[in-house]
C-alpha cells in the first residue's frame, strides 16, 4: 500500500497488486537479445591487414589489434533516463551519464580511454539544453581522463521527439596486459564498486512503477533525499581512474560493468565457475522504493538494476586487501569464484546461467 501525506509518498508493506517486470513495463531483456543476435548473424566481414578486430565473445567493448597494442571501441546511449532529464528540465547531467556508460565499458578490459565522439539528435535546435550536456561532456570528460575529439547533432524533427544522447569511446591497451576473464579460476575474489544509485538502466522500469502508483518525478517518497526525479538523475559513476589504479597493482583476472542485466553481466565472464555474490552490498532506497511500489522480484531486480554494485573486479585472493586500500571505502568484497555456473545470490535464491 502507499499513502500519501503531505506531499509525501509512504509505502506500505503489502503493496502487492501487480508484480511488474522489466518486460511488462516494455523492455523484454530476451527479445532484445534476439534482436542483437538477428543483427549479429550477418555481421561476417572481418578486415584483412593491420587493424583487425579481435572476436572475444563476452567482452564489453570491442577489440582491434594494433600489434603490441590494442585499440578499443565502445558505444552506448542514456536511455529513457532521458525522460526523466526532459520533465524536470534537468540536463546538466546527461553528459556525465552518457560518457560514463561508455568508459566503464572500456576498462572492463584494462584498457584507458583517451578519446570519445558525443551524438545528438533532437527535434529542433534548443541552445540551453546542449548548452547543459555540453557542461556534464566536460565534467565527465575530466573524470575520465579523456579527450572530447568531435560530435554530431543532427537535428531530426520527422523522426525524434525530444533528445536522445549516446558516444563512443575509444580505448588505448598494450596487449600482454588485457583482461579477458580467460585467467579466472577457482577462489578467486569478487569486490563489488558501489553505484551511485540507478545509473542508466532500467529507467522504464522504475518510470513505469512509480507512475502506475500515482508517485510523479516531483513527489517526494519516505528514504529518499529529496524527489524521486531527482533521486533518478543522480548521474552514473566513472570508475576509470580508481580500476585503472588497481589494474596497475594486483594481479586482476576479470571486470564487469554492471548496467543493463545487472548481475547477469557476470555470466558474460569465465564459463565453467559460478560467480557466487555471498555478501550483496545493500541496495539503495530508491531500488527498496521500486521493489515495495512495484511488487518486483528479487529476480528480477537483480537482473534488471545494479541494486547497489556499479562494477564488479575479479582478483586474485592475495590483492584483495591492497585493492580495497585503493578504492578507500568506494568498494566491498561481495563473494567469489567457485566450480559450477552463473552468477547468483544464494541467501536470496536468485541465480542467473545465461546472459
Amino acid at each position: 500500500m502507499i499513502f500519501y501525506r503531505q506531499g509525501r509518498f509512504s509505502i506500505g508493506t503489502e503493496m502487492k497488486e501487480k508484480e511488474w517486470t522489466y518486460a511488462k513495463a516494455g523492455v523484454d531483456i530476451d527479445r532484445k537479445s534476439q534482436a542483437i543476435s538477428a543483427l549479429v548473424g550477418h555481421l561476417k566481414y572481418r578486415r584483412s591487414g593491420k587493424g583487425k578486430m579481435i572476436d572475444l565473445p563476452g567482452q564489453f567493448t570491442g577489440l582491434i589489434d594494433m600489434g603490441d597494442h590494442i585499440l578499443t571501441l565502445a558505444t552506448d546511449g542514456v536511455g529513457t533516463k532521458l525522460l526523466v532529464a526532459e520533465a524536470l528540465n534537468k540536463w546538466d547531467t546527461m553528459g556525465i551519464d552518457c560518457m560514463a556508460m561508455n568508459v566503464n565499458d572500456t576498462i572492463c578490459v584494462g584498457a584507458e580511454p583517451i578519446a570519445f565522439v558525443d551524438y545528438i539528435a533532437i527535434d529542433e535546435p534548443r541552445p540551453e539544453i546542449t548548452d547543459q550536456i555540453g557542461k556534464g561532456l566536460n565534467v565527465a570528460a575530466e573524470m575520465a581522463n579523456v579527450d572530447l575529439v568531435g560530435g554530431e547533432v543532427a537535428v531530426l524533427p520527422e523522426m525524434v521527439k525530444g533528445v536522445d544522447l549516446s558516444g563512443t569511446a575509444l580505448g588505448l591497451l598494450e596487449k600482454d596486459k588485457m583482461v579477458t576473464g580467460a585467467e579466472i579460476e577457482e577462489g578467486d575474489v569478487i569486490i563489488g564498486m558501489l553505484s551511485s544509485g540507478v545509473h542508466s538502466n532500467g529507467m522504464t522500469l522504475a518510470r513505469k512503477v512509480l507512475s502506475s502508483a500515482g508517485v510523479s518525478l516531483h513527489d517526494e517518497v519516505d528514504g529518499l533525499d529529496g524527489s524521486v526525479g531527482l533521486e533518478l538523475l543522480t548521474p552514473t559513476c566513472i570508475y576509470v581512474r580508481d580500476v585503472l589504479k588497481v589494474v596497475d597493482a594486483v594481479k586482476v583476472t576479470g571486470m564487469v560493468d554492471v548496467t543493463g542485466g545487472g548481475l547477469k553481466n557476470f555470466v558474460r565472464l569465465k564459463k565453467g565457475f559460478e560467480y557466487r555474490i555471498t555478501d550483496p552490498i545493500a541496495p539503495q532506497p530508491i531500488f527498496q522504493a521500486i521493489q515495495r511500489i512495484g511488487g518486483v522480484t528479487d529476480h528480477e531486480m537483480y537482473k534488471t538494476f545494479n541494486m547497489g554494485m556499479g562494477y564488479g573486479i575479479v582478483l586474485r585472493p592475495e590483492g584483495v586487501e591492497e585493492a580495497l586500500s585503493i578504492l578507500k571505502g568506494k568498494a566491498e568484497v561481495v563473494g567469489k569464484v567457485v566450480k559450477g555456473s552463473g552468477c547468483g545470490i544464494p541467501r536470496l535464491k536468485v541465480h542467473y546461467d545465461t546472459y
